[in-house]
């Protein structure tokens, strides 16, 4: 059921998303009546969570039978002994789903509010606090341990330390601050702890706020069926050439048993040390981690390699994913989006930037994964059909594991080439209200098929490059 209203975006970014979900191919297969309900139905569940958290184990320092009974005693304690399934994926032998319950439509609203970002509204929906940073505005005489309730901005118009906000905001939940409405406002800028700890939320999600982090790595599902699907052998050398924040860098290293050497790159400083803590903090020593322009990482003259930093000779890498930069419109919760359409399809030709350099980094034999977080036909189908025709070397492969249904119908790949794509699809089936007990009536065949299918728009396709493009 929908409780928030669908994703508000631009009407030229809707009607660009909608040419794209009611192109003539889907339109012949599927008919207008069908094609306009599913998307519809995408726009409805793009502002709404997913139906599962999913967290990957780091089988580099544990078992994950160990982790599970861990983080089952975390969340007995985090939900006041209540019961929550922890699933280990059948198919995804690292990951373990852990059910979103709500929904919850009968809590009371406080007369003390917290308006928050819809970045930070967005976070709370899937289990997070609310950090001071994300705090918009609060009521003119909040004190530390009131109860208020919280709602998402999410149109982005109220003033940074307002005292009251009457446009259009969503309820998130209610919870405890921690700080008056004054220390939030003081101006000082250490200020960034947690400002509302929340104690009933619309969605009630576990909180992985420092939850056995070296064991565990909150990761949507898609993002670690990808590196599965690139399947890295120990001894291999391999590139991240887009790796921020290092979710499936370490997973790469973590499936290599830590053995061989993965190469993370990424153009912001920033976003690179984040990538050196997470291997630190997950004990993976593999991984070397370079502040450089993907775009730039192919060494133009034959000169040999210095030292194995960027930019590299053609044919250096065994395996190659390039998780590129995107329009981002598969995440989810998303209840508005501000783009314009023109930032929307900026991302395509950077993609093909990045996608030409890879192709050249990769050895004969090697396999190159191309994944986005997004839902857009151009910067997924008919980036495939791009690269097969650019590239004649280039041979589209089969994926395993495969999670997701197959690609979708607009950029003109035969039915044998749609099947060999992943496509996870928030369009693919009707969100739906969930409580303890339809958790518990619910068998496990039943509750992994609904993971995989209520997750955040994300695609994948796998290709091996058959000759040497040198």
């Amino acid at each position: 059921m929908s409780v928030f209203p669908k994703i508000s975006l631009r009407l030229e970014v809707e009607n660009y998303l909608k040419a794209g979900f009611m192109n003539k191919e889907i339109l012949s297969a599927l008919g207008k009546q069908e094609a306009e309900r599913r998307f519809e139905m995408l726009l409805h569940n793009l502002s709404h969570p997913p139906s599962f958290t999913t967290v990957r184990v780091n089988t580099h320092l544990a078992s994950v039978q160990h982790v599970k009974n861990l983080l089952f005693d975390e969340l007995q304690k985090q939900f006041n002994g209540l019961s929550f399934p922890v699933l280990q994926h059948p198919d995804l032998q690292d990951v373990l789903l852990i059910p979103v319950i709500g929904p919850r439509k009968n809590i009371k609203q406080q007369t003390c509010e917290v308006i928050v970002g819809a970045q930070c509204g967005s976070a709370v929906l899937r289990g997070a606090h609310v950090y001071v940073p994300g705090i918009v505005s609060a009521s003119k005489f909040m004190k530390g341990g009131d109860d208020v309730s919280v709602y998402s901005d999410i149109k982005g118009k109220c003033k940074k330390g307002a005292k009251e906000f009457d446009g259009t905001k969503i309820f998130l939940g209610n919870g405890i601050s921690e700080l008056s409405r004054k220390e939030i406002f003081s101006g000082l800028p250490e200020l960034k702890g947690v400002g509302v700890r929340m104690t009933e939320p619309v969605y009630l999600s576990p909180s992985f706020d420092n939850v056995l982090p070296s064991y565990l790595f909150l990761q949507n599902l898609p993002s670690a069926v990808v590196s599965h699907v690139l399947d890295p052998q120990p001894g291999e050398k391999i590139l991240d050439l887009c790796a921020a924040p290092g979710g499936k860098t370490t997973h790469i290293a973590a499936l290599m048993h830590d053995q061989g050497e993965v190469i993370a790159l990424d153009k912001i400083s920033k976003k690179v040390e984040k990538i050196k803590q997470n291997a630190l903090l997950l004990g993976l020593n593999s991984i070397r981690a370079f502040c450089f322009d993907g775009t730039k990482a192919l060494k133009l003259d034959m000169v040999k390699d210095t030292d194995g930093e960027p930019p590299f000779l053609p044919e250096s890498f065994d395996r190659i994913l390039l998780d590129a930069p995107c329009s981002g419109m598969g995440q989810r919760p998303n209840m508005a989006c501000t783009w314009t359409l023109k930032e929307v399809m900026s991302y395509q030709p950077l993609q093909r930037k990045l996608f030409t350099v890879a192709v050249e980094l990769l050895k004969p034999g090697g396999m190159l994964v191309y994944s986005t977080c997004t839902v857009t036909l151009a910067e997924n189908e008919e980036q495939v059909a791009w690269a097969l025709e650019a590239f004649p070397g280039l041979q589209l492969q089969h994926q395993d594991p495969q999670v997701g249904g197959e690609g979708m119908l607009g950029a003109g790949l035969s039915p044998e080439q749609l099947k060999r794509l992943q496509r996870f699809d928030p369009s693919a089936m009707r969100s739906l209200d969930r409580d303890i007990g339809s958790l518990r009536d619910a068998s496990i065949e039943d509750l992994v098929w609904l993971a995989n299918k209520d997750c955040i728009g994300f695609f994948i396709a796998k290709f091996v490059k058959c000759k040497s493009t040198q």
